[in-house]
């Protein structure tokens, strides 16, 4: 149902194969960020690299469901 949708607004899979490459990427550029600053808000940095770190598998699942639905 949810692959059909977003089908029909006009994304494709590598859409999402594609975010979650993006996604990697801004993870590991938050992290590098966290490791250079003080040490008070580093441990909020590294919870926000971690909370992004976790988009990846679902962008890429969901752009493996709608490369099976295409």
């Amino acid at each position: 149902m949810l692959t059909r949708l977003l089908g029909t607004v006009g994304l494709r899979s590598w859409h999402f194969h594609t975010a979650s490459m993006g996604a990697v990427a801004l993870c590991l550029g938050l992290w590098i960020r966290a490791k250079t600053i003080d040490q008070a808000e580093r441990g909020n940095a590294e919870r926000r690299a971690l909370f992004v770190g976790l988009w990846p598998p679902t962008l890429y699942l969901i752009g493996d469901s709608l490369e099976r639905h295409e």
